[in-house]
């Protein structure tokens, strides 16, 4: 776990990466945070980045869900308001989390949430993989989908930066793939159980690796009295990498400062 301070301080964000990458990648992002008054807390879940054992492999998705409760609870030190901000993988971390944790979270941003896929593995691959989920579950196999991939931003020096990078997962348990499988399922499932606080979703318009109708479906389906959705078009499924990424950003911030704005009235 990582923190980096504001020196004048009016929330915490805690940060939660997506599948195959770390914190690190979030560097621009922090300093974007911390430098509007943002103390942020971030970490690399288990099996990510800098975790010391099982690159790529988790026995439970509830491995993920106790990390981020952990930092929230590391932000809650701060006696601030506290922002849960989740991409791709890590939205659907914070989805699950906040469905099972009762944690002091003000608000919840997420980035292109991973609660289905483009390109979901054909349906005899996919008994396939529950047969050796349990015969093999630490057989690993090459993610299509990596952060270094084109289809997940069309920034260019993001990309080549990643190239370099030995942090980056790019091989997945078995174990891992059913876990994710099942999360996105009580993600909807359990959907009644999300608490009513305030949301943000930005969702890319040209996801090519999280479908953004199963996002979409997922909002609406919420009974939050205080949530916005946005998409934004021709963007690729890292939208905080993206070209673009200031609009976002200063999207995201509004959302933040709001709210803010609403507990000082």
């Amino acid at each position: 776990m990582w923190k980096w301070e504001a020196e004048e301080p009016r929330g915490v964000l805690v940060l939660v990466h997506g599948s195959g990458e770390h914190h690190g990648r979030y560097e621009w992002l922090i300093d974007k945070w911390r430098t509007n008054g943002f103390h942020v807390v971030a970490g690399d879940l288990p099996g990510h980045g800098q975790t010391t054992r099982r690159r790529g492999h988790i026995d439970s998705f509830d491995e993920y869900i106790e990390a981020v409760s952990s930092w929230v609870k590391e932000a809650e030190t701060y006696g601030l308001p506290i922002f849960l901000f989740g991409h791709s993988l890590g939205g659907l971390v914070v989805i699950r989390t906040m469905t099972e944790k009762q944690l002091p979270v003000d608000a919840v941003i997420l980035s292109s949430p991973c609660l289905g896929l483009v390109h979901s593995p054909p349906k005899p691959l996919k008994l396939v993989a529950k047969a050796a989920n349990t015969l093999s579950p630490k057989l690993r196999v090459r993610i299509k989908s990596t952060p270094e991939n084109p289809s997940a931003t069309r920034n260019k020096e993001r990309l080549k930066l990643d190239a370099e990078d030995s942090l980056i997962v790019t091989k997945v348990s078995i174990r891992w793939y059913n876990e994710l499988e099942t999360a996105m399922k009580l993600a909807f499932e359990k959907e009644n159980a999300f608490p009513d606080v305030p949301l943000l979703v930005m969702q890319a318009g040209e996801d090519k690796i999280v479908d953004k109708q199963s996002v979409n479906k997922w909002f609406n389906r919420l009974f939050n009295r205080d949530r916005a959705y946005k998409e934004w078009d021709q963007l690729y499924h890292e939208i905080f990498n993206e070209p673009e990424r200031d609009d976002v950003f200063r999207y995201a911030l509004g959302f933040a400062e709001l709210y803010l704005q609403e507990c000082r009235t």
